[in-house]
């Protein structure tokens, strides 16, 4: 049953909106996803499943960013060395700068038992990188990537993407790109000739970087929220939406840098004194690039340009999970499929009971999750819109009736976003589905 009311609670009339009755829900305070006990086990146990592996990827990321760096034959590079397995979490342990989950700062037991054992059994590590046995950073990847590629949509908030264009940013990549290749004629020689090839390798170690510190916050917060959920300490899914609200605002200024470690040398790619916070240079830009664009899927279905399929502005791209055919083909090359095959491993038990309970039997599991993980990421998205509402608009109990229509304007122009329909986006967005319970 559906708890959140349905009424407006505010002093204007009702919303003619397409989406009026999630309208009058985000003006109450609640999520586009709505309140039921259901949906609040879904998002929860996959926040839990997805936690794991994600324990893993910012991890990796930081330590490609800060070691792998430009190495051109980087096989090795999703063998996590013990060292970054060990490395503190700034959010969870004894010694946190903010403690946001209870457990350990160090890498999570599950993932630990997954990556020595895998789906199969313990055998060397390289054999479980071969038969794919492992936690998928491609997936990790894409995500960078599709950050990487939107980089600008933000402009001029976000202040990062252009400091990677700036003289001194170029100047701190070329002191570290020189250091790193340092007694390697040949590969100092081809950045002589090819310095902005290099230059565009280094930016895209930034954003490792960048992606890496806004999920080593968002692992220990999706922890925590299992926990509580497991103490009974969530009665809804706004509880949820505003425990995350909440994570938002405290942890917005974390810094987000990059630094690269070279035979001991700490070099400053990206200082942490330019000031670049987690909310406007990470966050936003994340949810934005991932949840709502991202690219064309490849492999699943083919998309003609010639017909106007693909839209002509990157601005129009509309492929991201909020959007997205949770397709169950276990295929490589597909990030989402590769996120539900990592999530996969790390199901809490209540959520496999119900994949088997209200599903088609464990072979129908890997598609479920992955409608779970859109509800989820729904949820998410709705703590954002809440948290910008916060930041620059008004209080939801306002009085002032202007402030109210400033605030009923804000939803609306969000939610306008899965209504329009070019390039076959308003069928594409998964809002309309959310909002039942038997979209499975």
């Amino acid at each position: 049953m559906v708890q959140t009311p349905d009424k407006p609670v505010t002093k204007l009339p009702p919303s003619t909106h397409e989406f009026a009755e999630i309208i009058h829900r985000l003006e109450a305070g609640g999520s586009m996803l709505p309140d039921t006990p259901e949906n609040l086990m879904q998002i929860i146990g996959i926040y839990k499943a997805y936690a794991v592996p994600m324990d893993f990827y910012w991890r990796d990321l930081l330590y490609i960013a800060e070691r792998v760096f430009l190495n051109p034959l980087a096989f090795f590079k999703y063998f996590l060395p013990k060292e970054y397995l060990e490395r503190h979490n700034h959010y969870a342990g004894d010694d946190a700068d903010l403690r946001i989950w209870r457990g350990e700062a160090t890498a999570h037991p599950e993932l630990l038992a997954f990556m020595e054992k895998g789906e199969t059994f313990k055998m060397p590590k390289l054999l479980h990188h071969l038969f794919h046995d492992r936690i998928n950073m491609e997936f990790a990847e894409a995500c960078m990537r599709a950050m990487l590629w939107h980089r600008h949509m933000y402009a001029p908030v976000n202040q990062f993407d252009a400091y990677l264009d700036s003289e001194e940013y170029k100047a701190n990549a070329n002191r570290a790109i020189k250091a790193y290749f340092q007694g390697n004629p040949v590969m100092l020689g081809l950045y002589k000739l090819f310095p902005d090839m290099f230059l565009e390798q280094c930016r895209q170690m930034s954003y490792y970087a960048n992606l890496g510190l806004f999920w080593e916050v968002m692992a220990p917060v999706f922890f925590e929220m299992s926990d509580i959920y497991d103490e009974g300490g969530f009665k809804g899914v706004p509880d949820a939406m505003n425990f995350l609200v909440n994570g938002i605002f405290a942890i917005a200024g974390r810094p987000i840098y990059h630094h690269v470690y070279i035979r001991g040398e700490c070099y400053e790619i990206v200082p942490k004194s330019k000031g670049f916070t987690w909310l406007y240079e990470a966050a936003l830009p994340y949810v934005e690039a991932v949840f709502y664009r991202t690219a064309p899927f490849r492999g699943t279905k083919s998309y003609n340009a010639q017909v106007g399929q693909v839209p002509d502005k990157q601005e129009d791209f509309h492929y991201g999970i909020l959007y997205a055919d949770v397709f169950p083909v276990g295929t490589a090359g597909i990030p989402p499929t590769l996120l539900m095959q990592d999530m996969l491993h790390f199901l809490p038990a209540y959520l496999v009971e119900y994949y088997k309970k209200h599903c088609r039997g464990e072979e129908d599991m890997l598609i479920q999750l992955g409608i779970s993980f859109q509800r989820s990421m729904y949820n998410v998205t709705s703590a954002v819109i809440q948290a910008l509402r916060t930041a620059l608009l008004y209080p939801l109990d306002d009085q002032n009736p202007k402030h109210l229509q400033a605030n009923r304007e804000f939803f609306e122009a969000q939610l306008n976003r899965f209504c329009r329909p070019e390039y076959g986006m308003r069928d594409a967005a998964r809002l309309r589905q959310i909002q039942r319970q038997d979209y499975r």
